[in-house]
């Protein structure tokens, strides 16, 4: 199979190759552009990357590291099907981590971090209207990333991320219809009212209801597209 068209790498990003390599695949990954079951071409991502495949074949480390590929030895490498089981794991764990950081992050929020991410749940609605779904979900990804970087919590947020891979695909796969993006976008401004109002129970209820999202479609979306899941 051919790999689809990557865009170049950002020749200003100070970042080793085989780290920017790895994140330029993981969202080719999230975002289905590489599909679950896909056979990846070092050689080929590499000539289409213009760099040694030496980087390459490192990215292909981390994102076996990552849950993400197998690498099979003398038999190539495969965009790995989707669990069921890993999404429900990471998607516990991710709770567990971004509640703990909402709970924290009540009354420790200025009225500036209020405003930018107001105005990042605008930019959402926008990528919603236009349904540009790669957009809305990076957008997703830095609402929740910037309320645990407000208060000092990188390491928590590198962990959250550590896991989330796995529900990313979900939830990419469910953005044409079956999790209406309205509604993400309301839960997360019920996030920031919580928030704002520095109420902890609120917080921790409108978190767990915003990430328990993904079982609803979980099911569903795995039989309507069983090439792409696994138990």
């Amino acid at each position: 199979m051919v790999i689809p068209m990557l865009s170049a790498l950002d020749p200003t990003n100070r970042l080793p190759k085989g780290l920017q390599i790895f994140q330029h695949l993981r969202q080719a990954i999230v975002t289905l552009k590489f599909k679950p079951g896909q056979s990846l071409s070092e050689k080929e991502i590499s000539l289409q990357l213009g760099v040694s495949r030496q980087p390459v074949r490192e990215a292909f480390i981390m994102l076996s590291e990552a849950g993400l590929v197998d690498i099979m030895p003398q038999r190539g490498t495969l965009v790995i099907k989707i669990s069921l089981e890993a999404v429900k794991t990471a998607r516990f764990i991710r709770e567990t981590l971004e509640v703990a950081v909402a709970k924290e992050a009540c009354g420790k929020l200025n009225g500036a971090f209020f405003l930018r991410t107001r105005a990042l749940i605008a930019q959402q609605k926008m990528a919603a209207e236009a349904e540009d779904f790669e957009e809305f979900l990076s957008l997703d990804e830095a609402f929740h990333k910037s309320i645990a970087l407000e208060i000092g919590m990188q390491r928590v947020w590198e962990l959250v991320e550590s896991q989330k891979a796995q529900m990313d695909r979900v939830r990419f796969l469910s953005l044409p219809g079956a999790s209406p993006m309205r509604k993400l976008i309301a839960q997360h401004e019920a996030i920031l009212d919580a928030l704002e109002q520095g109420d902890k129970l609120a917080c921790e209820e409108a978190v767990k209801q915003h990430l328990s999202e993904v079982l609803s479609v979980l099911e569903p979306l795995s039989l309507a597209f069983p090439d792409y899941f696994s138990e």
